[in-house]
């Protein structure tokens, strides 16, 4: 039976040392061309912002999403299904969109200091580490408390059972059942949140990018971009990857594990106390809907009205979009089916390795890397897209990866050893076995892939000019020409682009399943 399955033994690991070349080799051409070189003054600040503003964002985004995450596990009304759904949007929310919303609300014209003005006070603004903290907690408040509410949830109903018949009160509850959770599910919240703050580009040269509230990534881009300035831009890129995986091994070894034993079922939610809790839990709920919704709201009214007018570079850089997007979303999607097979038919530590690298890196250090090996030999922008396609297949592909491991895990103990005494092999294996069956996370994930590519501005801002811009980067441009009207009118495309190509994947994967 082995020998029947060869095709696909071969075909994975060939895909996993393409993408482990394809991460590994900017990578280190990043090292060789830092390597020796020292940092001066401004990236040390750099530096230090990075990880301050990283840490605050990862430390508001988990403590803010506590009570949120409790409120929802502990609270049954109309709509609650489509609120946990809308903390999975900001997830596939282009960022430069978050920020231009944030903008419409917080920002100097904006509502909040339109009302401040109104009063006689003075006006907030944005810009600098509270404007970036705040940007990444809208980001990531959602994401943490979805992973706190699953931690909620695989609290076994034994155990809840049990302290009901004890009589725990709110206090006994959160000291004996929640508080052991927490320590369990908070460090890793926490560490993704802040590895994704470390990496972000979009937010911090829009609400940040003065002498004092530069971050590494934005360094990294002005040092291509403005001074081609390779060496420091590798070194800088460098210490990230490094400061990234300290940041992953301190998690690691502050991670405790509940000691919570198994359950038969998950089905009996804690007991929601009565009183003034239950106007908390209500007054959290409704807080953070508001924020969530408002800047979204804000920027469909600013943009609708100047759609008509849209500016002329904004379509060809939709359609560009868009063509990056579909086939990053395939060359990833195709990747991640033939690496899940092939890990789900025996343990494969190097299609493991593979598919978890990429999350230790960003697409502007791959893209310094790639353009450190390319920028001998050809114009980078001549290649503007390709590698933008080949950077976003890369990074999102942990995810689909992780999506269709289960899945495929499951077919295989379920149909491989029947499709192996059929010979059911090759396409016609993928035809009437694979697709049918793993069509509903298929269409999932290729449209989380979609989206995120939609939203790109990473490596698209090292390597583009005027004829090669993506969507994102004409709006990030136009929002630096404080053409905010045109900018939202973009951004509002973007945004309808971004969900409509999610929509599309995930409903035809369903329509598939069915």
């Amino acid at each position: 039976m082995a020998s029947r399955a060869r095709p696909l033994d071969l075909a994975a690991p060939a895909l996993a040392v393409l993408l482990l070349a394809l991460v590994l080799a900017p990578v280190a051409a990043v090292a060789w061309r830092g390597a020796g070189l020292s940092l001066g003054p401004a990236d040390w600040s750099a530096v230090r912002f990075s990880i301050t503003q990283a840490f605050l964002s990862a430390v508001f985004s988990t403590v803010l999403a506590i009570p949120v995450a409790r409120a929802l596990a502990r609270r049954r009304f109309p709509g609650r299904s489509l609120l946990i759904t809308l903390m999975g949007a900001p997830f596939l929310l282009p960022a430069v969109v978050a920020v231009l919303g944030l903008l419409a609300v917080f920002g100097r014209s904006g509502a909040l200091n339109s009302v401040l003005f109104a009063l006689g006070l003075p006006p907030i603004s944005i810009y600098g580490l509270h404007g970036v903290v705040l940007a990444h907690v809208f980001l990531n408040l959602p994401l943490a408390t979805r992973m706190i509410l699953q931690g909620w949830l695989a609290i076994p109903a034994e155990r809840i059972r049990l302290a009901q018949s004890l009589g725990f009160g709110p206090s006994e509850t959160f000291r004996h059942l929640e508080a052991p959770m927490l320590r369990e599910v908070l460090p890793g919240a926490a560490m993704v949140i802040l590895v994704i703050c470390l990496t972000s580009f979009a937010v911090v040269i829009t609400l940040g990018g003065g002498p004092k509230a530069t971050t590494i990534e934005l360094s990294i881009y002005q040092a291509v971009r403005f001074e081609f300035d390779l060496g420091r831009a590798a070194t800088l890129a460098g210490l990230q990857l490094m400061i990234g995986g300290l940041a992953a091994l301190a998690v690691w070894r502050l991670s405790r594990p509940a000691d919570f034993g198994a359950g038969l079922d998950r089905d009996l939610p804690l007991r929601a106390p009565p009183g003034w809790r239950r106007a908390g839990d209500t007054l959290t709920l409704a807080a953070v809907t508001l924020f969530l919704t408002l800047p979204i709201v804000a920027v469909a009214l600013r943009g609708l009205p100047g759609l008509a007018d849209l500016p002329p570079s904004v379509l060809p850089a939709a359609g560009r979009s868009i063509l990056v997007a579909l086939v990053s979303a395939l060359l990833a999607t195709a990747t991640a089916v033939a690496m899940s097979l092939a890990s789900a038919r025996g343990t494969r530590p190097m299609i493991e390795t593979a598919a978890t690298v990429p999350l230790a890196t960003s697409g502007l250090v791959l893209g310094t890397g790639l353009f450190l090996l390319i920028q001998p030999f050809v114009p980078p922008q001549t290649l503007a897209l390709p590698v933008t396609v080949l950077v976003n297949m890369a990074l999102s592909l942990p995810y689909l990866y992780r999506i269709l491991l289960p899945e495929t895990r499951a077919l295989q103990a379920d149909y491989g050893r029947l499709a192996d005494s059929l010979s059911l092999q090759g396409w016609s294996r993928l035809r009437w076995l694979v697709l049918p069956r793993l069509a509903r996370p298929l269409g999932f994930g290729a449209g989380i892939a979609a989206a995120l590519s939609m939203g790109d501005l990473g490596v698209i801002a090292l390597f583009a000019g005027e004829r090669q811009a993506t969507l994102p980067l004409v709006i990030s441009q136009l929002a630096g020409a404080y053409r905010m009207d045109a900018a939202a009118s973009a951004a509002l495309i973007l945004v309808s682009l971004s969900f409509a190509l999610f929509w599309a994947f995930d409903a035809g994967g369903r329509r598939a399943a069915a």
